[in-house]
């Protein structure tokens, strides 16, 4: 299991204990687990989210 994927089930898991149910919930998991997988990719070198903000800048 590659780090990035570490993080986003971790995400994922840490928002059991948020998730109440309803849309909401379910937005706020998939946002949590987007979060972790991008730390965990930038982590193990998967992902450059350096580039990505420079690139955003202009």
């Amino acid at each position: 299991m590659s780090t990035s994927t570490a993080g986003l089930l971790a995400g994922l898991l840490m928002t059991i204990a948020i998730v109440a149910g309803g849309l909401v919930g379910f937005l706020l998991a998939i946002v949590l687990g987007g979060i972790g997988y991008l730390a965990g990719g930038q982590i193990s070198g998967e992902l450059d989210l350096g580039s990505l903000v420079r690139g955003l800048r202009g």
